[in-house]
């Protein structure tokens, strides 16, 4: 019988784990019908504080910066314009966003993570090179072309190049209204205060000397 009662124990507590992990899989989900992110606002919490009713208007929900290309001429040859939060404050607890990426011939979006939000991106021009690597080490490549689709699982490290010899673009959809960006070269490179010499150079099998050479490309010019 105590055998029984810790096994229906177990597996209660389980299900209750599983479903708690599911509600934590995104953003937390609305409260109310909206509630426009006050970016002024001195509150700090875990998302935006709202903007009062009143001073709430359809600007709040529009952004038009994705209707043009972005311009691509720097060291990557890509430019992300994201439409989140921070530039659609009627996202806030809406737990979505999207991103306009622009590729010059041969740019990339370089190895990068989301931390908070899977990737979505469907390709509105020209052809690319896109995968992801597993924790297993295992890279899951594809070329895409216009009108496809490919998917980012959240966290996995991810890159984007365009393959052809005229510009590309893609829209990126996330389920998080900040995914928040971590490019692995600029983190590991360009932190502040920087990560030890003996880190990277431990980590990466090269000298201190490289190290600084590898650090000083990503100095601002």
């Amino acid at each position: 019988m105590a055998a029984t009662s810790a096994c229906i124990f177990a597996t209660l507590l389980s299900l209750l784990m599983l479903h708690i992990s599911g509600s934590w899989a995104a953003d937390p989900d609305m409260l109310q019908d909206i509630c426009v992110a006050d970016l002024a606002s001195p509150v700090k919490l875990n998302g935006y504080a709202c903007k009062e009713s009143t001073k709430v208007n359809a600007s709040d929900f529009f952004f038009a910066g994705l209707a043009t290309a972005g311009a691509t001429n720097n060291s990557m040859g890509s430019l992300v314009t994201a439409a989140n939060v921070q530039k659609v404050p009627g996202l806030n607890t809406l737990g979505v966003s999207i991103s306009r990426i622009d590729y010059a011939p041969g740019g990339i979006n370089p190895p990068h993570t989301h931390p908070r939000a899977t990737e979505m991106v469907f390709v509105l021009e020209g052809t690319l090179n896109v995968g992801f690597i597993t924790t297993a080490n295992v890279v899951i490549s594809k070329t895409i072309t216009k009108g496809e689709v490919f998917v980012f699982p959240r966290g996995l490290v991810h890159y984007q190049q365009n393959a052809g010899d005229s510009p590309a673009a893609v829209i990126a959809a996330f389920n998080s209204q900040l995914p928040g960006t971590q490019s692995i070269a600029a983190t590991l490179f360009a932190s502040s205060p920087p990560v030890p010499d003996s880190v990277l150079a431990k980590a990466f099998h090269i000298g201190t000397g490289q190290v600084e050479k590898i650090r000083s490309r990503f100095a601002p010019s």
